[in-house]
């Protein structure tokens, strides 16, 4: 009922806001509709007070009154549309200076001449829709003809820049339909107001809902084991603990989360728990479930406590005294030491109230004592914490939660396997419960009624455990908060079910989308619409419905995400085309929101053919299509479902051509809100037909990467508020900006004196404009006049500025830069390549200013910008003429001086060569970053030299100075680096340190003691370094060094670095003695990789490893003098702990065991732990069969690797296979091929493989043939995404058994032909690889053509390179037939093939 009523009063207060209008209530009053206007309206209002009472009232469910409230919020929403209609041509006769739909034409000549148009129009049209009572001139002209061809397509949605027609006005047809509705709205009201006066006469007490009856809780434990809190669990207690032996009287602990994360249960455990019987004794438990009633629970809390002697009886629990009861409270727990749990309070005033309940608490003698709060609210939160941080319950870790689940289901962990086919259907159930212990008991119940496939299987694809209704089940508890919230907050709450799982929602872009579908009113323009949407979030995110990220974003939690589609599952459907069935979405939905993806269903087409006939496709008033769907078939699918779209609000989608845009998109009058996504390697402009959408309020571009050409007439949409873009250069092209006048951004103006519509006086419009806005070509202004119109001082709500005139067009005219003067709100001015002699004289008046940046100005004398108190950031860059900075400089020597300066950057200052602070003690005491870039006669800064006599230098220590970046500054001296421990992150020439990352790179003095903590440390010369100094270095876990020619020298016999984890060494010079002791030096090593030094050694040095290494990854490159033995135990077969070897161009290293025979020896080069073994450009010659024992291999590489035979091999190494690369490069026709199809051919024939083995990924060869067998494609036809094919120069064509193959590879998403010269065509049947998104073609000059029958319609990315001119020029074809792929063709030279 409560909604009944809440869409009623918002949708009869909207119209009755439509009305208000002066133009329009002057047509709906006119004569010519005949109405008694003035009594409508009172009746209207009227009603509409009645609904707005009965809100918030106990009304009890009525069908009679439900069925007229919907018939009237019916009625309403027409009303509504056909008054926003009347509106828009309302505007367009303003534009035009025409009088269509003016209230009252009169009697004269003209009258009657537009009374017979519109009465013709009528008559002979009336076989036409009469709502919209519209139509373009583009559907007059097509009329006679019914074959949608692309000529069509393009006169609805053309892209040429020019004006788009304009929609004809059918007065007749619009009076008919308005006054028609305004009577039916009028003949719904009274009825309900005579039982809305009966229902709220019987009721004056605001409702509670029924849910909100929450159920009793104590300290009695319900859940015999907590699972998955160890770790929080342990730190509440020792929070606990700790206040416990605290000073403190009374500490209050809050634990925090969504309803059913199960904070009571938490608490339980808490409060059962050994150690706090031990500290407090019983615990006192008190559930509020409700406001913080301080009467009431005082009261409870009283007569949980026993009589003392000096207490008695005297204070009797039945007493409503406050003073008494808190007074008896304060006797009672006088010497005890004491916990109290308030569980689950939902609303707590004030501070004040909150302090009277703890009053008495604190009145006692001990110390230590706590109170523990739970609640859903983080408002609650913020009003009784004290000094410890509150407990964030979230979800539990995902395999706890799993363990818990079973235990919801069977009663106990399922460590079997008996019921396989369950468990697996059970954990996709349990993933999508998000971690949730109360999801886990609802859905647990459902799942032990009946524990068969089938059923499971029902409630997975159902998701059933959002329909049930008992308190105790997830959806009802939840419920509860959202039946709390107020109506608005309901409504914005319930309208996010909208958009994604995991949206990040920012301020800005959710109040876009409210005001737009009506939600909140934005018509009071003194109120920003972040601002608007700030408010609401937060309210949300008070509520527990939101949690806010580190960005500033909103984001919901996936049940909470779930709550709002079930609670605005009537109005609106969200539907994921990967799981969507039509019969699961009402029929009365007016929002729809589409997740394209990839994995879309086989029907998917089908299900929204059903939808386009089961809801009211025409009055949908949001269409949000979110991702991508380049596919033409689905293009297709999305046009012809949307086809009559008519009354959109709000529409957001991606295109990539002109005809990807809705059927009827030139007609959508009622948009305020259009957000559109382009793809960058696409040709398509913004549709001409956007210009006349003039209710539009919303234009949001960002995504747009395609043509920033802007039609003609955009500057018609006179409502338009934001102009959100991702491309400045949008805002440069609109013409005639100043017509925007409630435009609130605009970025980037250029004066363009070569075209109309670019001059200052357009800003000068713009009184609304807001936060950035910079200026360029102001060269192009000649007077002081030209640069007033543009009357920035009367802007008030711009934060950032700019001025930038061209350096290649210097201007000739006025000095117009005192004539820009700004409002004094400014926060941000950058001045750049103004040519006058002098700074503005209006600079100084700034006194909000936080940010200045001077870019290649010429002044002579410089404004006192040091009476700039509030500057936080000063940039000076590309300036000739400064020497010297200081307080003489900026004309200012006082105490306040640059007392907020944050930031300084000097950059590009030829001449500036030193830095003076002045006698002032404070000055620059708050900076924490300084910037200088190519300033090469700077000699000093205030902390370079210490020595000076002058006290007032010595006085400027920069004590906050945290970052420091120094480039090309020859002459500047520095102290060791970093100077002060403050000094968190420095980069200069030679040296820089950030996030625990240390690089040197030249020779540098550091002060080791102060710098932090450095987890990595990069050397480009070990001569830069003495090792010694590393052993100051803490927590050094990585340490990277390029040149290595003096590293053995460095590594001292008593130097031991047991932090060191991973070791990258270039040019290392491998001897006998440099291993081991490289292993002695760095003990504790897990990743080593070493390129070698290109000196000959003939010195062969012995590969061994220390007994006790942990060594996981390893990588030896251009190491020709190792040697890997043949021994037991030797080499790498000692590393127990080894998963990853790669080994390239390593000459010797495996010679010893080109003799070996595999079958005969245990002995292998390799340990049975690695996963990942990689070989490249290895000469050495080795049989497959030494391989044999890695039955663990993830990852193989064998690439250029000429001497690798297949001998031995054995298929059970390539099970856990998921990539595997084996290839040999060619440069003529006698080098070898790799051993690919000899491996893959024993794969083939091999049936000893286990089940579901061979789960391979990714395959690179060099064999078509090889791999396009039937066998191979069949065991990989599930796994298998990219397969490369590489310097197959055998293969011509693809035979039909080769194409059949390829057909079943049927998870292929990626596929390269590169350096196949012989091969002469592409598989005919690759239209049919449905899936493929990725096909490169390179180095294959033969291939002339694309198959015949096209490519697959899931083809993104297409690249040719280095082939023939005829594949070249039909490629090019693709541009206008397939927009949806994003092509790279390169032109063959002429020499080509």
């Amino acid at each position: 009922m409560e909604t009944a009523l809440g869409g009623a009063n918002w949708l009869l207060g909207k119209v009755i806001s439509k009305l208000s209008d002066d133009l329009v209530a002057g047509y709906v009053a006119s004569s010519e509709l005949g109405l008694n206007f003035d009594n409508i309206k009172t009746e209207l209002n009227h009603t509409l007070g009645l609904l707005h009472i009965a809100q918030g009232r106990d009304i009890r469910y009525n069908p009679g009154l439900q069925g007229l409230l919907e018939d009237l919020s019916k009625k309403a929403d027409e009303a509504e549309d056909a008054l926003d209609e009347l509106h828009y041509f309302m505007i367009q006769d303003e534009l035009d200076g025409t009088k269509e739909a003016a209230p009252d034409l009169g009697d004269g000549l003209g009258a009657q001449v537009v009374h017979a148009r519109h009465a013709a129009r009528n008559t002979a049209g009336n076989w036409l829709s009469c709502f919209p009572c519209c139509r373009s001139q583009d559907d007059l002209r097509a009329s006679d003809n019914n074959t949608h061809n692309t000529s069509k397509a393009k006169s609805d949605n053309d892209t040429d820049r020019g004006q788009c027609a304009k929609l004809p006005f059918d007065r007749v047809a619009m009076s008919n339909k308005i006054k028609q509705l305004i009577e039916d709205l009028h003949s719904k009201c009274s009825p309900i107001s005579d039982l809305l006066k009966i229902g709220t006469s019987s009721s004056h007490e605001p409702s509670v809902p029924v849910s909100a009856r929450r159920p009793k809780t104590s300290a009695q434990i319900t859940q015999v084991k907590l699972f998955g809190r160890d770790a929080i669990f342990e730190k509440t207690m020792n929070q606990v603990l700790n206040a416990a032996h605290s000073s403190e009287t009374l500490s209050v602990l809050p634990i925090v989360g969504p309803g059913g994360i199960g904070k009571t249960t938490f608490t339980q455990h808490l409060c059962n728990d050994k150690r706090i019987e031990q500290h407090f004794g019983n615990p006192v438990w008190i559930c509020v479930s409700t406001n913080v009633d301080v009467l009431k629970l005082t009261k409870e809390i009283h007569s949980c406590l026993p009589a003392t002697e000096n207490d008695g009886n005297k204070v009797a629990n039945e007493t409503s005294n406050l003073d008494h009861l808190q007074k008896s409270i304060a006797e009672r727990l006088k010497s005890k030491k004491f916990i109290i749990v308030l569980d689950d309070i939902w609303e707590c005033s004030s501070r004040d109230e909150w302090e009277k309940l703890l009053a008495p608490l604190k009145k006692v003698e001990t110390s230590g004592n706590m109170v523990l709060v739970t609640t859903r609210f983080p408002r609650v939160v913020e009003i009784v914490k004290t000094t410890i941080d509150p407990i964030h319950l979230l979800g539990l870790d995902p395999d706890e939660f799993w363990k818990f689940f079973q235990v919801c289901i069977f009663g106990e962990i399922q460590y079997d396997h008996d019921e396989e086919d369950l468990i697996h259907i059970g954990r996709q159930i349990a993933d999508k419960l998000k971690c949730s212990p109360l999801a886990a008991k609802t859905v647990g119940r459902l799942l032990s009624k009946k524990p068969s496939v089938e059923h499971w299987l029902e409630i997975l694809e159902k998701k059933e455990w959002l329909d049930q209704k008992h308190d105790d089940d997830i959806i009802p508890a939840l419920k509860i908060s959202y039946d709390y919230l107020p109506f608005h907050l309901k409504r914005c709450f319930s309208y996010c079910a909208l958009f994604p799982e995991d949206y990040k929602f920012y301020s800005s872009e959710i109040s876009r989308f409210w005001i737009s579908i009506g939600i909140i009113d934005s018509s009071g323009q003194d109120t920003k619409i972040q601002d608007i949407g700030s408010k609401y979030l937060d309210e949300l995110l008070d509520n527990g419905f939101l949690m806010k990220g580190d960005d500033g974003y909103y984001v919901m939690h996936d049940l909470l995400h779930e709550l709002a589609q079930v609670v605005s599952s009537k109005e609106c459907a969200y539907i994921s085309c990967s799981s969507f069935k039509a019969c699961d979405v009402p029929s009365s939905i007016r929002h729809v929101s589409i997740l394209m993806q990839n994995n879309y269903i086989d029907n998917f087409g089908e299900e929204m053919e059903k939808l386009k006939r089961r809801i009211d496709i025409r009055n949908l008033r949001s269409l949000m299509i979110f991702g991508e769907y380049r596919r033409a078939s689905l293009v297709n699918i999305l046009k012809d479902t949307f086809k009559e779209i008519k009354g959109l609000r709000v529409l957001f989608m991606f295109t990539n051509s002109i005809n990807s845009l809705p059927h009827n998109f030139t007609k959508l009058l009622h948009l305020r809100y259009l957000k559109l996504e382009s793809p960058y390697y696409s040709e398509v402009c913004l549709p001409k037909a956007v210009a006349r959408f003039y209710h539009l309020k919303f234009l949001d571009l960002q995504e747009w990467a395609s043509s920033c050409d802007l039609p003609r007439d955009i500057s018609r949409l006179v409502n338009l508020r934001h102009f959100v873009i991702g491309s400045e250069e949008f805002h440069c092209n609109v013409p005639e900006v100043g017509k925007l006048k409630l435009l609130q951004e605009l970025k980037r103006f250029v004066v363009k004196k070569e075209s109309a519509g670019f001059e200052l006086q357009e800003l000068g419009q713009l009184k609304e404009l807001g936060g950035e806005l910079s200026i360029y070509r102001l060269e192009n202004v000649r007077t002081r006049e030209e640069a007033n119109e543009a009357r920035l001082i009367a802007k008030r709500h711009l934060t950032k500025l700019a001025f930038v005139w061209s350096r290649k067009e210097p201007s000739t005219g006025e000095d117009i830069l005192d004539s820009l003067e700004p409002h004094m709100n400014l926060r941000s001015l950058s001045i750049v390549n103004h040519g006058g002699g002098i700074g503005p004289s209006w600079l100084y008046s700034l006194k909000n200013l936080e940010a200045l940046c001077l870019e290649g100005v010429s002044w002579s004398t410089f404004p006192p910008f040091g009476q700039l108190y509030r500057l936080r950031k000063l940039e000076l860059k590309n300036i000739v003429g400064i020497s010297q900075f200081g307080p003489d400089l900026v004309g200012c020597n006082t105490e306040k001086i640059f007392s907020q300066l944050k930031e300084i950057v000097f950059e590009n200052l030829p001449e500036l060569m030193e830095w003076v602070g002045g006698g002032i003690t404070q000055l620059f005491s708050r900076l924490e970053i300084i910037r200088c870039t190519n300033c090469s006669k700077l000699t000093s800064l205030p902390f370079s030299d210490n020595s000076s006599s002058s006290t007032q230098d010595k006085n400027i220590r920069f004590p906050n100075l945290s970052g420091l970046v120094i480039n090309q500054c020859q002459k500047l001296c520095l102290p060791a680096l970093p100077h002060t421990p403050t000094l968190s992150s420095f980069r200069t020439d030679s040296v820089s340190y950030s996030d625990g990352d240390l690089y040197i790179g030249m020779p540098a003095e550091l002060a080791f003691h102060n710098l932090g903590e450095v987890e990595s440390l990069s050397i480009k010369d070990v001569s830069c370094i003495s090792f010694t100094h590393l052993q100051k270095l803490h927590p050094l876990r990585r340490i990277n060094v390029d040149m290595c020619e003096m590293f053995m020298g460095q590594l001292d016999d008593d130097l031991v670095l047991q932090s060191v984890q991973s070791l990258s060494l270039s040019e290392f010079p491998f001897t006998s003695k440099s291993l081991p002791k490289l292993f002695k030096c760095f003990p504790a090593l897990s990743s080593l990789s070493v390129s070698a030094s290109d000196e000959d050694h003939e010195e062969e040095v012995v590969l061994q490893f220390p007994p006790s290494s942990s060594l996981r990854d390893v990588s030896l490159v251009g190491c020709k003098n190792l040697i890997l033995p043949v021994e037991d135990g030797g080499g790498f077969e000692g590393l127990s702990s080894l998963q990853s070897v790669g080994i390239g161009d390593c000459g010797k290293l495996l010679s010893r065991w080109s003799s070996v025979e595999a079958a005969s020896t245990s002995i292998k080069p390799f340990p049975r732990s690695v996963k990942a073994l990689t070989l490249l450009n290895e000469a050495g010659t080795l049989p497959m069969g030494l391989l044999s024992n890695l039955t663990s291999l993830t990852t193989l590489r064998l690439e250029h690797c000429k001497n690798i035979t297949a001998d031995g091999f054995d298929p059970l190494i390539t099970s856990n296979l998921t990539h595997l690369y084996v290839r040999n490069s060619r440069e003529d026709e006698t080098g070898p091929y790799s051993i690919a199809a000899d491996l893959l051919a024993e794969v083939a024939r091999t049936k000893s493989m286990p089940a579901g083995s061979f789960q391979l990924v990714e395959l690179r060869v060099d064999s078509i043939s090889a791999a396009l067998v039937a066998p191979i494609c069949t065991r990989l036809s599930a796994t298998l995404r990219r397969l490369r094919f590489w310097y197959d120069w055998r293969a011509e064509s693809f035979t039909e058994e080769q194409d059949q193959a390829l057909q079943l590879l049927t998870s292929l998403r990626l596929l390269w032909f590169v350096s196949c010269r012989a091969l002469q065509s592409l598989p005919q049947g690759l239209q049919r690889l449905s899936y493929l998104e990725d096909l490169y073609i390179k180095g294959s000059p033969r291939i002339r053509s694309l198959p015949k029958e096209g490519l697959p319609d899931s083809l993104q990315y297409l690249s040719i390179r280095g082939c023939c001119a005829e594949l070249y020029e039909e490629s090019q074809k693709l541009i206008g037939t397939r927009p949806d792929i994003e092509l790279y063709a390169q032109r063959p030279s002429t020499n080509e093939d």
